[in-house]
């Protein structure tokens, strides 16, 4: 067997029509397997002995069910296929003549126009969509017309993402491509082909993603990085049906936003952070092979970074010293610059002379950033645990606040631990440059008109009209959480109970604990912190 191909579906009605063309325009020993992923549609598929069908009761998600079909397959290439989609003539013999092992490859692909919908008394006729009540035109009944044919117009054969690692399509690269045979960045997760023995090695459907979202991302990581190519055969073509109206013409599979989320955190923590072990390159090799890459272009390539730890000297001893001692510890030759109302001997001290408050609390910071030489700037709270693995993010944007939302909020005297995701100005990260921006006019706001809680404390994380620039934030998840210690001194409100919250979004995550992911329990922590001499 050369090749099967793997279809996912899920209430799916175009896959009879999907199956039906990969079998009559294949020209070399191939199958298709379908996994009907807890849910059918449609017409039945094609009685074939080139067709194995498996089916499913309940849905094990996207990613699951292209596993599964792989399990069935001993071909030597495996082709994941999205089940609304058409292909050219001979696709399969086209790819594998021109395939080597190393390589994950895509055929050039169009959109595909499915079907009409036309009316049965004037023939009005309506591009695809989702099921109109009646006729524009004259009120009458409209019924669906199947056209099932590509659109050779645009054709794509150049794809990225960008620094939050989402797909974009990318005209301006198609103008370097030359040949038949062309690399691309990334690719569009409705349909690539690679070896059987290399889907399983890079683990190409990893389910940690979740059942969907960052596919062709993960993609097009994981086969760069690893020493592979990407290439886009322009001599083979697909066609796919873009589905993003909604109603009844949106994803097979329901969206959730907190899926998406957690399919780009892990995406983020595997390429952005290294943490993938097939790595044999950084992602900074591979934004530099396809560079310029827009929003990527001008990033230095070792960014220096700087601890910017700041606070009003009014903490209990022993928590101060445990955080000033665990940062030491981890300092690693980083700038640390602290910011204090009294002298103190810590790093690079800086001494405003002003009452502790919001406005001060804001003047350290920017006495802070305007002392510091680095590229790159953590925020360092007083009160805050940081783990190392905090350290090793780079933001990969110029313009954009990002936030660490891996930390856990301990109760000081109970030792009792909650999470749930919040971007917090004790996990904020940026280029220095767009925080010096923003904290001098931060200041001179709050200067000429007082401070209000309508502009937040967090930049970039609303868009209420009192915010203090347009510029956005982004996440990101340490590998190991931080510990904000909540304590009678804190500057923000204490919350240990959903219910405090008036907007239930920001209980995200919610979970309670009496230990510390990676750390253990609180006091045993600090103990151990605090016993420990500064180096």
């Amino acid at each position: 067997m050369d090749l099967s191909v793997l279809i996912p579906a899920r209430n799916e009605e175009f896959l009879a029509q999907t199956v039906h063309d990969v079998l009559d325009r294949s020209e070399a020993d191939t199958e298709v397997i379908v996994v009907i992923d807890g849910k059918a549609a449609g017409p039945p598929v094609p009685q074939d002995p080139r067709v194995r069908m498996i089916e499913l009761e309940e849905s094990i998600g996207q990613r699951a069910a292209t596993n599964l079909a792989a399990r069935h397959s001993e071909a030597k290439y495996v082709m994941k296929m999205d089940a609304h989609c058409s292909v050219g003539p001979g696709f399969d013999r086209i790819m594998i003549e021109d395939m080597q092992d190393d390589w994950t490859m895509v055929p050039k692909m169009y959109n595909l126009h499915a079907f009409d919908w036309v009316c049965v008394d004037c023939e009005y006729r309506k591009y695809q969509g989702p099921t109109p009540d009646k006729c524009e035109k004259c009120g009458g009944l409209m019924q669906r017309q199947m056209v099932w044919q590509a659109k050779t117009n645009p054709e794509t054969t150049a794809m990225r993402f960008d620094s939050d690692l989402k797909f974009q399509y990318w005209r301006g690269y198609k103008r370097r491509q030359k040949g038949d045979l062309v690399e691309t960045m990334s690719l569009v997760g409705a349909c690539w082909m690679l070896t059987r023995d290399k889907y399983w090695e890079l683990n190409i459907c990893d389910e940690s993603f979740g059942g969907w979202g960052q596919q062709g991302t993960e993609v097009a990581c994981k086969t760069w990085l690893s020493g592979g190519k990407l290439i886009c055969n322009k001599r083979a073509w697909f066609a796919h049906l873009f589905r993003t109206q909604g109603g009844d013409f949106g994803f097979p599979y329901p969206l959730s936003g907190r899926a998406v989320d957690k399919a780009r955190r892990y995406s983020k923590k595997l390429f952005l952070d290294g943490t993938w072990p097939g790595a044999k390159y950084p992602l900074s090799w591979l934004i530099e092979k396809f560079a310029p890459v827009p929003g990527w272009e001008d990033l230095p390539k070792d960014a220096t970074k700087c601890m910017l730890y700041y606070t009003d000297n009014r903490l209990d001893v022993r928590i101060a010293k445990a955080v000033q001692n665990q940062l030491e510890r981890h300092r690693n030759g980083r700038e640390l610059i602290s910011v204090s109302l009294k002298p103190m001997d810590f790093g690079r001290n800086i001494v405003v002379g002003a009452e502790r408050g919001t406005e001060t609390m804001f003047r350290q910071i920017l006495a802070g950033l305007e002392a510091c030489t680095a590229d790159v700037v953590f925020f360092v709270e007083h009160d805050v645990l940081y783990h190392p693995s905090h350290f090793e993010f780079t933001p990969p944007r110029r313009d954009t606040f990002y936030y660490n939302q891996n930390s856990w909020r301990v109760n000081a005297k109970t030792g009792h631990a909650l999470f749930h995701y919040t971007s917090s100005t004790s996990g904020l990260c940026a280029y220095r440059e767009l925080l010096l921006e923003h904290y001098r006019k931060r200041v001179q706001m709050v200067e000429e008109h007082g401070f209000s809680r309508r502009t937040g404390f967090e930049p970039g994380t609303h868009r209420r009209a009192e915010r203090v620039d347009d510029y956005g934030s982004a996440t990101w998840m340490s590998e190991t959480p931080n510990i904000d210690i909540r304590h009678d001194k804190n500057l923000t409100q204490n919350r240990w109970k959903k219910e405090q919250f008036r907007n239930q979004k920001f209980t995200r995550g919610w979970q309670e604990a009496e230990e510390i992911p990676g750390w253990g329990p609180f006091e045993d922590v600090l103990a151990g912190l605090v016993e420990e001499e500064v180096l």
